[in-house]
Order: C-alpha cells, then structure tokens, then sequence
C-alpha cells in the first residue's frame, strides 16, 4: 500500500515536468528535417548510388554546420530491431534527437515500433515499402524521397533489395531504445552488439549533454 502511494506521488509530482518539457521539445533541436532532405538530395546527385560518398558527403555537411554534435568516427554497427536487421552509423544521439545511417546491402523486413519521437527516413539508395492494415497496396519510397513516420503510429516495411537511408528522430528518445534492445534477449542473443549499441549511444548521448545538448 505504502509502495503504490509512494507512486502515486511520484508520478503525480513528475507529470507536470513532464507535460512541461514535452510542450517544449522544440526548444532542444539542432537538426530541420527539411534542410536533412535538402542535403540528401544534394548528395545523391552529387554521387548517385555511390553510397560511401554520398555518406561522407552528408557528414562532412553536417561536420561543417554542427562540429560538436557530429559523431565523425564511422562506426558500424548491427541492429535487430522489430525482425528487421541492418546496419548503423550513429552521426549523432542526444536525448531528444538522434541522426543515423540505417539500411542493408541484402535487404530486411520488420515491425517499425511504436515511437515516442516522429522519424524521418531519407532514402539514400534503394526503395522502401511499407504497410499499414486496411490497406490494399503498399506505400512506395524510392530514392531521394522522404518517409515520414510521426510518434506512435506503427507500420510493417520492408527494403526488398540493398537500401541505405538517412534516419532522423526527434522526440524522446531513450525510451526508444528497449525496441532496439528486445531482439537481443529475444531472439539473436548477439551481446557483443547489444554492448557496441550501448557504448556508442551511451557515449554521445553523454557528450552531447555535457555540451549542454539535452
């Protein structure tokens, strides 16, 4: 009894700080998903399904607007996540954003989550399907088109052959990461990863609150 008082207090006194930042999640971003897009194109016409180049040419970009908060150390990593595996590249992770480079040279399929932050997916190379119920025919992204997905909804996608992309969530951002986190202990068993995935994002998120980056 004593227990779920303590929480009902609890939860009573932290929803107001909550509800309060949450208004102002705006405030903390350093990335416009438009401008993103921009420069997706920008480097797809630059270097076409030279995906090496089109990366470096989109971090080089983001190195020479945003230094501190640009993760320059190319660092691939695996993920499961909702089924789906593929491949990442953390450019940047803080509480409320995160910016990576996602995809397969193989191709996956898998549950997209339900998010506490909208994601913008910038298709570099490939093509994108995705899927909602109660409908008949699949939503088509191709190269140099935009997904966007806003926080809470939920699709199944699939990339059928190698598809590389841009991603961009901005929200809340660590409660994301138990959607990251449950194919390990579910499925993979692949530790050693789950241990990169943590460093990794641990570390930015840390060095971009230490700049003052919430």
């Amino acid at each position: 009894m004593r227990f779920l008082t303590f929480l009902g207090v609890l939860l009573g006194a932290l929803s107001p700080v909550f509800y309060f930042l949450d208004s102002r999640l705006s405030n903390f971003y350093v990335f416009n998903p438009s401008d993103l897009h921009l420069l997706t194109l920008s480097a797809i016409e630059a270097h076409g399904n030279d995906t090496a180049a089109v990366v470096k040419f989109i971090v080089q970009d983001l190195s020479t607007k945003l230094p501190q908060h640009v993760n320059l150390d190319e660092e691939w990593i695996f993920n499961n996540a909702g089924g789906a595996m593929g491949a990442m590249y953390i450019i940047h992770a803080s509480i409320t954003e995160y910016l990576i480079i996602f995809g397969s040279a193989v191709g996956t399929e898998g549950h997209s989550g339900r998010h506490t932050a909208d994601d913008y997916f910038h298709i570099l190379r490939g093509t994108q399907l995705a899927f909602t119920p109660g409908t008949y025919e699949p939503e088509v992204y191709p190269q140099g088109s935009m997904h966007l997905m806003k926080r809470g909804e939920v699709k199944q996608y699939k990339m059928e052959t190698t598809c590389f992309a841009l991603e961009y969530a901005r929200g809340w951002i660590p409660p994301m990461l138990f959607f990251g986190y449950a194919d390990t202990f579910t499925s993979t068993l692949d530790f050693p990863t789950l241990w990169r995935t943590t460093w990794v994002t641990g570390r930015e998120m840390m060095t971009n609150l230490a700049k003052g980056k919430f």
